[in-house]
Order: C-alpha cells, then structure tokens, then sequence
C-alpha cells in the first residue's frame, strides 16, 4: 500500500488555505478570519503548537463556518476551479490501493478522491449537520486513524511534505519520500 499525504504533496498548495480563500469569496466577512488561520497555520507547519492547542484555539474559527456549508456543491465548485493543482507525477505512479491520509475536512477530500478515482482517505471528521469536528486527522492521530482501519496493511511507500508533523508516519513506512514541488527525494 502506497500512502500520501495530500497538501503539498500530490496537492500543489495548501488545500485548507486556498478552500478558505474560496469561503472568503463567497463570505467576505470571514476575511476578519484572516490573520488568525494564517497564524495558526503557520504556528501548525512549523509544529509549534501541540494538537490539543490547534483543537482547542483553531478548530472554533472553522466550525463557525462550517454548519452552514452547502455539502452537496461546494466541493464540486471547489475541484472545478483546483483540479489543475493535483501534481502530475500522483497519476503516473497511482495505484489501486492509494491511501490518502490529510488534516483536510473529509467533505472537501471525498469530491477529489472521487474524481481521482481513490478509494480509500482519512481525514478530518465534519459532522455535516452541525459542523463540529469530530476528528482532527493531524499529527499522531493520523496514525491512530491507520491503526484503527488498516491494521493488517504494511506502508510500502510514504509520501509527505513535512518529514517533522509526518515523522510518526515515516516511521511506519518502509519507505519514505519527501515531496518538494515536484521533486521527490527518498528519506527512507
């Protein structure tokens, strides 16, 4: 099994910031939002907050948004305008057992990963009817996300763009590339 983070991997970006400036398009009051996600953001890339500290500081800022997300074509609309952002070298080694693994809102990640044609993610949990994060699928918790789907599957390859927030998942590859614009270096 191959499994690949999504920003700035097979993604060119930051998915999250660009569906935020997607949002801010359809809302500009969210633009007030603005200094803060780039905060947090930054703060997250640079693995200076913990998770409970992302949840608890972070996570407020999004659900305010969130309850009120049209499901059913937003993320439509998002892929329409972004699919020239997924990488060119995903599509020449996609195999059928891919595993996407993202902090990015599971309604967001599903539309791509239908579009892509892969079967199986893991991301962040959005109850859809009141747009509350159940689960935020950063850090260790992407591997107790694995761990509890995946039990009996070995990581053949993993792909990331931040060796230090994927490290646990490094770890539990056999091998390892770090994917900087659309260079891929093997780490492992």
């Amino acid at each position: 099994m191959n499994v690949y983070d999504f920003d700035n991997t097979i993604y060119d970006g930051e998915s999250c910031f660009d569906l935020f400036k997607f949002y801010i398009k359809k809302d500009p009051s969210l633009l007030k939002l603005f200094p803060k996600v780039i905060k947090g953001f930054a703060r997250y890339k640079k693995g200076a907050i913990s998770l409970n500290e992302m949840i608890e500081k972070y996570v407020p800022l999004a659900e305010s948004r969130l309850k009120y997300i049209d499901y059913e074509n937003e993320p439509k609309q998002f892929w329409d305008a972004h699919m020239d952002k997924i990488k060119p070298f995903y599509k020449e080694i996609q195999q059928e057992d891919d595993l996407i693994i993202t902090a990015s809102p599971d309604f967001h990640i599903e539309e791509i990963c239908r579009r892509l044609g892969i079967k199986q993610y893991l991301t962040t949990k959005v109850d859809k009817e009141n747009g509350k994060i159940t689960f935020a699928c950063i850090r260790q918790n992407k591997i107790t996300a694995f761990r509890e789907l995946y039990s009996n599957k070995e990581i053949e390859n993993f792909y990331t763009d931040s060796p230090e927030n994927d490290a646990p998942m490094i770890e539990l590859a056999k091998h390892a590339f770090v994917v900087t614009g659309n260079d891929i270096k093997q780490v492992k």
